[in-house]
């Protein structure tokens, strides 16, 4: 087991060269595995529900995005205790911790998908401990942030999130490969629909294992668990984690104020979801749930007694800079943006693409099989992809132009590929030859994604240098708390715009959104008497 390191400051040049950064590196490249592990535990229901479709689940179209929403809820929420976790418990214990948790999710999806006959609640129960996947973001970049000198925060976060986020494309090509084979055993259900993997269309009638979407993650998880436990270091220095107790005691801590999280995220989602769906049936607004959440949520975690509450009102000092809630809109557009299109996308295409909207007796419908549409699986990995892969591009650049200015061009990059997805969109759905628009909506669709993950980098090296050491933590943990709301709101406006059937309207409201960001972005850090000048 790695000792916990009492002195560290990445900052002094002779430490690091030394040791520093040898320590640093081991800590990262064990980091990032856990973070994607993360990832693919918590967005694989959008490749699981595309599956479901095609092997006849009895469950509607937007009951199937409503798995998707409940994780992406969920992981969200989580994401708010966790931004406090390493001060608390330290970095070694809550990533072993969180990560040893996510055997939970994976093996109860795995064990529920063998049976067609499951009921919905008892996906939606394995949703919403896939968001524990989720949650693991904020503290991972937390934990990663302290490691690291100020001169390559760009790097070392872009490299955590970056290659952390590719558990999304992973878990995207990883999944539909590893259906194809009785890798686990376990019966097989036959393909009603045609589907698909990285290399190639599979016809209906295939035997198909969709088990196995859950079971290969419990394989990866427990080696890496065992791989943090010993590999990894909780810093007990005075600015990171002084008071974490016994791992006992740390693990206690982690666990109740997750529980807190879990509690308002079902809350919140009894209260939205409709009748049939194990909710009120109220149908409160999302607007109006979701800063309820938060806010109850930061709030009884205030509540807590004893040395959790003062490390946390030590660490809500955050909440006093104006910075904070600048860089939260900020990064909900990039990291919000990533992760919500990396849930929805693949359900987007199969919805889209793979039905015929045929106007029958002066209605248009859509639920006749498109033989020429594309295979949603073939295509969903593509975007996280390029989202995920080109992040460290985007705090290496960052570092050499400014985080802001970099920033601030591809909010304008967002808003025209948005506007572009939204036209080629429209025109899909209602053609009976959907396929036709799918080019240039995949081109435009793919940029967006790189967009995103440019942005995702170039925000990273902002905090860096707006908030001093203490603070950067708490803060990247928050601001991807808020941000990671995307992967609820995306999935769920495009399954009520597609419903309502103008899908396009989505990416209309998305596109305002980034336009109010490069508003803020440019008042806060690029006009000429900027707060910070191109942080």
């Amino acid at each position: 087991m790695a000792k916990d390191l009492q002195i560290w400051n990445p900052e002094d040049e002779a430490e690091w060269a030394t040791s520093g950064e040898t320590i640093a590196r081991r800590n990262l490249w064990i980091s990032i595995p856990s973070l994607l592990c993360g990832f693919a535990v918590w967005l694989y229901w959008g490749i699981i529900t595309v599956q479901m479709i095609n092997l006849g689940f009895e469950f509607s179209k937007s009951d199937l995005f409503t798995l998707a929403a409940i994780a992406g809820l969920t992981g969200a929420t989580l994401r708010i205790p966790s931004s406090f976790f390493i001060r608390i418990a330290g970095g070694r214990n809550t990533i072993f911790l969180t990560t040893a948790l996510l055997i939970i999710p994976a093996a109860g999806t795995g064990y529920l998908l063998q049976d067609p006959s499951t009921p919905l609640w008892q996906f939606q129960l394995m949703a919403l401990l896939s968001g524990l996947g989720g949650g693991n973001f904020a503290s991972s970049m937390s934990n990663i942030s302290f490691f690291y000198p100020k001169k390559v925060q760009g790097y070392s976060l872009g490299m955590n999130a970056g290659l952390g986020n590719f558990g999304v494309t992973t878990m995207q090509i990883l999944v539909p490969l590893v259906m194809t084979a009785a890798v686990f055993g376990g019966e097989a259900l036959v393909l009603e629909n045609t589907s698909g993997t990285l290399i190639g269309k599979i016809p209906a009638g295939t035997e198909t294992y969709i088990h196995n979407a859950g079971y290969i993650w419990v394989v990866i998880l427990v080696p890496l668990v065992a791989a943090i436990w010993w590999g990894m270091n909780n810093i007990t220095a005075e600015h990171v984690s002084p008071n974490i107790g016994s791992t006992i005691g740390a693990f206690g801590k982690i666990l109740g104020m997750l529980a807190i999280g879990l509690v308002t995220a079902v809350i919140g989602l009894w209260l939205m979801l409709p009748e049939n769906a194990g909710g009120s049936g109220f149908n409160v607004s999302k607007w109006l749930v979701l800063p309820g959440v938060i806010a109850a949520t930061v709030l009884l975690l205030r509540l807590i007694p004893g040395t959790i509450r003062t490390n946390l009102e030590h660490q809500y000092k955050i909440f006093d800079n104006k910075h904070i809630w600048a860089m939260t809109v900020i990064y909900t557009m990039t990291f919000g943006s990533f992760i919500g299109y990396a849930a929805a996308f693949g359900l987007a295409i199969k919805v889209i693409f793979g039905y015929s909207h045929l106007m029958v007796d002066g209605v248009m419908t859509h639920d006749t099989i498109n033989l020429n549409g594309p295979s949603a699986l073939m295509f969903a990995w593509t975007g996280p992809l390029i989202g995920a892969l080109i992040r460290p591009l985007g705090g290496i650049i960052a570092d050499k132009m400014g985080g802001a200015k970099v920033t601030q061009i591809v909010s304008v990059v967002m808003i025209a590929c948005a506007l572009g997805v939204a036209y080629f969109m429209k025109q899909a759905y209602v053609s009976a030859t959907p396929e036709e628009f799918f080019v240039p909506f995949m081109v435009l669709f793919l940029i967006l994604f790189a967009a995103t993950g440019i942005g995702n980098g170039s925000t990273f090296r902002t905090i860096a240098f707006v908030f001093d050491k203490e603070q950067a933590g708490p803060v990247l943990g928050w601001t991807s708390a808020v941000a990671a709301y995307g992967a609820f709101i995306i999935p769920k406006v495009f399954g009520e715009q597609i419903n309502a059937t103008t899908p396009e309207y989505a990416l209309y409201g998305f596109a305002t959104f980034y336009a109010v960001c490069i508003l803020i972005n440019w008042w806060f850090y690029l006009r000429a008497d900027a707060y910070v000048k191109n942080p």
